[in-house]
Formats: C-alpha cells, sequence, structure tokens
C-alpha cells in the first residue's frame, strides 16, 4: 500500500507572504502583536521675516538727512581748456598761455604755427571744474563749470574745445567740451559807456562732460557700513543706535564715537545691501539740537533754539538818543557902526533818554518768553541782540552764542 504526502510548501509561504504584508499594512500577525515606536516630535522652523516698511512718527526725521554712508560722496574734477569762437572777446596779447596754448592744440592737429605769429582775441584759456557723483558710470553726463583766467572781455558765444577732468589722484575721470552757456550775461560797450549783466567771464555746460571711470565704492558683498553724522553728537549717536537696533535686530548698530555708527548687515539681507541702505537711512530718529542763539548785526536777525532756557535775571533797557544839529545865524552890526553882516554858524546839542524798562525772569524761562516780554517793550533786534549779549556776560544765558 502506497502512502501519499501532502506538500506543504505553498501553505507555508502563502502564510509567510501574508504576515510580512500585514507588517507592512501596520495590522498585527496572526497570534503576535507588533511593538511600534512612537513618533517622534516634529521639527518646526520659522522662516526669518524681512524687516518690515518703517513708518516716521512725528518728531523724526529719516536718517539719511541726519548722516553720510561713508565712501559715498562726489569726487571734484579739474581741467585747463579753450574756449574759442568768441566775437574778439577773449584774451589779449598779454595773456601768452592762451597763445601757447592754442599753438599747441594746433600742432596735434597737424598744423605747426608759430606761437608769435599768433594773433587773435576769438580764444580764451579757461579753468573747467564739474563733480563727479558717486557710482557714475562711464557714459554719465555730469554738468560742468567753466571760468576765464586771462583777460577775456566775455565767454558769450564760445565753445570749449575737448578738455580732460583729472582727480586729485592724477587720473582722468571726465571729458568736457561744448557750448558755453552764460545764463543771460552779457557785457557790451561803445563811445566810452559800458553795460553789464551778471558774471560774463564764467558758465556752464550742461551735460557737457561724459564720464570714462567711475569712482564709486562696491557694496556686493559688503557686511558693514559706516555711517558718518553731519553734525556729531553722543545724544544723537546714542538715538541712532538704539533706533535701528530696533527696527531690524539688537547688535546692527554700535556707536563708535560721538560721529561714527558702525552697521552691520542683517544675516537675512546679507546679499540685498541697496535694500538694507534703504530701508536702515529710512529709519526716523530724533536728533539733538544744541542750545544756540544765533545773531546777525548785519541784518539785526535772531535765531533762537527751542532748548534754550535762562537763570533768574532783571534786565533794565532804555534808549539813549543824541542830537546834533548845526544852523546858521545872522549878525547884524549896528547902524551907522561901520561893521559888516556876517553868517554865524550855531551848533545844538540835545540828548534825550527814555525812562529805563525793567523786566524780570524767573528761572527755567525759556527765550521764547524773553522774546516774548521784549517784544511787549518795543525793543528793537538790534537793541535784543545786545541785551542778549548781556544776559551772557551775566551767565544767566545757557546756551551758545553765535555772532555772524
Amino acid at each position: 500500500m502506497r502512502v501519499h504526502r501532502v506538500r506543504r510548501l505553498p501553505a507555508l509561504a502563502a502564510a509567510l507572504l501574508a504576515a510580512i504584508a500585514a507588517v507592512l499594512a501596520g495590522a498585527p500577525p496572526a497570534g503576535g502583536k507588533v511593538q511600534r515606536k512612537p513618533p517622534g516630535p516634529k521639527l518646526h522652523v520659522d522662516p526669518v521675516p524681512a524687516p518690515a516698511p518703517v513708518t516716521r512718527g512725528p518728531g523724526g526725521v529719516p536718517l539719511k538727512d541726519v548722516v553720510l554712508v561713508q565712501g559715498v560722496r562726489e569726487n571734484q574734477l579739474t581741467g585747463y581748456g579753450l574756449v574759442v569762437g568768441l566775437a574778439g572777446t577773449g584774451d589779449g596779447t598779454q595773456a601768452k598761455f592762451t597763445i601757447q596754448s592754442l599753438a599747441n592744440a594746433l600742432q596735434r592737429m597737424g598744423v605747426v604755427v608759430p606761437p608769435a605769429a599768433i594773433r587773435v582775441r576769438n580764444a580764451a584759456a579757461v579753468m573747467v571744474t564739474a563733480n563727479l557723483p558717486p557710482f557714475a558710470r562711464p557714459g554719465t553726463r555730469i554738468d560742468v563749470n567753466v571760468a576765464s583766467i586771462g583777460d577775456a572781455k566775455s565767454l558769450v558765444g564760445g565753445t570749449l574745445l575737448m578738455t580732460p577732468l583729472r582727480g586729485p589722484d592724477g587720473r582722468i575721470y571726465a571729458l568736457a567740451q561744448g557750448p558755453v552757456s552764460l545764463g543771460g550775461s552779457f557785457s557790451a560797450g561803445g563811445g566810452g559807456a559800458s553795460v553789464q549783466k551778471n558774471h560774463p567771464t564764467t558758465g556752464t555746460i550742461p551735460g557737457g562732460a561724459l564720464v570714462e571711470r567711475s569712482a564709486g565704492i562696491d557694496l556686493a558683498g559688503r557686511r558693514t557700513f559706516y555711517l558718518e553724522l553731519k553734525r556729531p553728537d553722543f545724544q544723537t549717536a546714542y538715538r541712532i543706535e538704539q533706533a535701528l537696533d530696533a527696527a531690524f535686530s539688537p547688535g546692527t548698530a554700535r556707536a563708535l564715537d560721538p560721529g561714527t555708527i558702525q552697521l552691520n548687515v542683517p544675516p537675512v539681507l546679507a546679499d540685498k545691501p541697496v535694500e538694507f541702505l534703504a530701508l536702515a537711512l529710512d529709519v526716523p530718529v530724533r536728533p539733538d539740537v544744541p542750545a544756540r542763539v544765533i545773531l546777525n548785526e548785519r541784518t539785526g536777525t535772531v535765531v533762537l533754539g527751542g532748548d534754550v532756557r535762562l537763570s533768574r535775571v532783571s534786565i533794565t533797557h532804555g534808549n539813549l538818543t543824541i542830537s546834533i544839529a548845526r544852523r546858521l545865524g545872522v549878525s547884524q552890526p549896528g547902524a551907522f557902526s561901520g561893521g559888516e553882516t556876517v553868517v554865524v554858524p550855531e551848533g545844538e546839542v540835545r540828548a534825550e533818554e527814555e525812562a529805563g524798562k525793567t523786566l524780570s525772569l524767573e528761572e527755567g524761562s525759556s527765550v521764547s518768553d524773553l522774546v516774548e516780554a521784549l517784544n511787549k517793550l518795543g525793543v528793537s533786534p538790534r537793541d535784543m541782540i545786545s541785551i542778549f549779549e548781556a544776559i551772557r556776560a551775566a551767565g544767566a544765558l545757557h546756551a551758545e552764542l553765535v555772532v555772524i
């Protein structure tokens, strides 16, 4: 008798595959439990917000009106050139440099003329000046000023020949050329009479120079900038540091001294220096204004600061007027005396002094209180200047007195 054995391999394989599928699906296998590892905490990263636009509150001014960015400034250029095309109003023969310059210019063009043979008055030697703006690139046009250095009478109708403009380092940064504009100036004469309007020996050429070399700083990749206060002051430097740290993040600004602020670029704006400077220079600050009184004795102008304070002081002011008059009298001799009638000058001196007006101010009074009281007394601006000088001499004016 033959016994048939049942092969169970396919059934075991099917059971194994079912168990694997159950594990992958998350269900426990038959007859057992699967120990799951509890999920760990999720990592949440908050994005770094960009600085919001700054709103300017009352009493604050933009930072750009108080400071300058170190390195961002104009550069002065100068050059020597010739203005030609004048109607007999150019330099005369006494200006030897003009004749020599004209001969050199003709020689560069292939025309050789001895300087002694040049007798013209339609050319003038001039100095050309210009300001190279920051970040000006080659091809940018800038304005130039032209001024005669010889004995030319007028530059009306003249044209400036190509003139290189150099910086303090001797390098050429721009080339100037074009017709000279005098802005309505003229000079004319004849028959022993002459008339002149404005200054006819100086002029301008709007857009008359073409920039050939830039002289700005490179902002790309910079992580630190320096701000220079227009009016160095400890209080103003501290307020700028606090305002910038509040607008961006602590450590953005650091006051190195009363006139210099170190500005560090935040990481979020590391690759955007222009945007960072635009936001930083628009931050509102309140600069500290020193107590100062400005007096102009020529015009009688008095400019007062609002923070000027006075100590207790009493002021007595009166006007003294002295007038000297001269009149002519006639001395008539008696009849049959043989004398002559003569004119006799008689002088009269009269002094008038007004009664003194006394004004008392309490401790801590402001200058505006003093000015208001003086105006009520009818004190003139020139007398007010003398009063302020006397108050300063008495030590009751707690401000700087500037006389211009």
